[in-house]
């Protein structure tokens, strides 16, 4: 049998045509998801019914055929496992208790009881890799500490993060402490993913941008390095995807450090740069604008195509800059589907 062609291209192999699939592609800009998510009754709900989370990951693989199917669940479990009242707002994203002292870090519960409330995400895995078809793998995932932090910092999700930061300089123990806690607890949730059947896991962070230059490497690296080595020390062959979204000059020396076989790449990076830059030490996985999904028409036809172009010295992932948006239009991904494969 042929390796899944995804597999391939995190192996380092570049491909004639790069394996596609997209952030949020489970979700509210498919009317599959809207009716499977109003059966659930709420957003968490979803996440934590097994047969119903699997269903909404299998919904796009029907409609569109992607090269992999990634986990519907969400990075805020984690928070919610390890003690953090979460609740999402209609309209308004997720809700949570805050951590902005010593003493709200101390009611956090430990890393070895998340299980209790994660185990029908694990469940959700092992059904995946029950129905998804042979050619197609998981992909588990986890938002990276920083990302997850600055949610149970602030309680919600802010413009700049300020909440965050302004605990990394005012209480730098309770901040770091915090840090390690999430490290810990991600670590835990993506072997027990992969022990469940995530084939390839990512890790999402969405917000590794709004940290300044000189704690990136302190916060953004070496928590990624740390989840890196831990589970290639007991899964050496499940390639790791790294998002640092928005990391600008960073990118490289993210690649260089955590030793991620991929790194996933916003809409703000050159391909001609990440080519240069980049692609001689990873796989790329990127990056078109989720906006044209939105427009589509011949806007959206070029600029698949030039994704493709920029990428095609290496080994690539096509996939977009940030995650699908609910506007989107979904003849717009078969359009797009069309421009990547010809």
């Amino acid at each position: 049998m042929t390796e899944k062609p995804l597999l391939r291209a995190l192996k380092g192999e570049t491909l004639p045509v790069p394996p596609v699939w997209m952030m949020r592609q489970a979700g509210r800009y498919l009317p599959e998801y809207r009716a499977t998510r109003a059966q659930a009754g709420s957003f968490l709900d979803l996440c934590y019914n097994p047969e119903l989370a699997a269903e909404v990951t299998l919904q796009p693989l029907r409609r569109y055929s992607f090269d992999a199917a990634i986990l519907f669940a969400d990075i805020l479990l984690v928070p919610q496992a390890l003690g953090a009242d979460l609740t999402f707002v209609q309209g308004e994203g997720p809700r949570l208790s805050t951590i902005t002292s010593a003493a709200d870090l101390a009611k956090l519960g430990p890393v070895e009881d998340i299980d209790e409330v994660l185990s029908p995400i694990y469940e959700t895995v092992k059904l995946l890799r029950r129905e998804l078809p042979a050619d197609v793998p998981l992909i588990g995932f986890a938002g990276a500490p920083w990302t997850v932090a600055t949610y149970m910092i602030a309680g919600k999700g802010t413009p700049d993060q300020a909440p965050a930061r302004r605990l990394m300089y005012g209480d730098p123990a309770t901040f770091e402490a915090l840090l390690d806690r999430i490290t810990e607890a991600t670590i835990h949730y993506l072997l027990q993913q992969i022990d469940a059947g995530a084939e390839v896991v990512k890790l999402f962070d969405s917000w590794a941008g709004a940290l300044p230059g000189p704690v990136f490497a302190k916060y953004a690296i070496a928590p990624a390095k740390r989840i890196v080595d831990a589970i290639r020390a007991k899964h050496p062959d499940v390639p790791i995807i790294g998002f640092p979204r928005m990391a600008g000059g960073n990118y490289l020396p993210y690649v260089q450090a955590t030793g991620v076989q991929c790194v996933a790449l916003d809409t703000s990076v050159d391909p001609a740069w990440a080519a240069r830059e980049l692609q001689p030490h990873t796989c790329v996985q990127g990056n078109l604008d989720p906006l044209l999904l939105v427009q589509g028409g011949d806007a959206l036809t070029k600029a698949a195509k030039a994704v493709v172009e920029g990428f095609s010295g290496g080994p690539h992932i096509f996939n977009l800059g940030h995650g699908i948006t609910p506007d989107a239009d979904p003849d717009n991904v078969h359009r797009m589907l069309e421009a990547v494969r010809g």
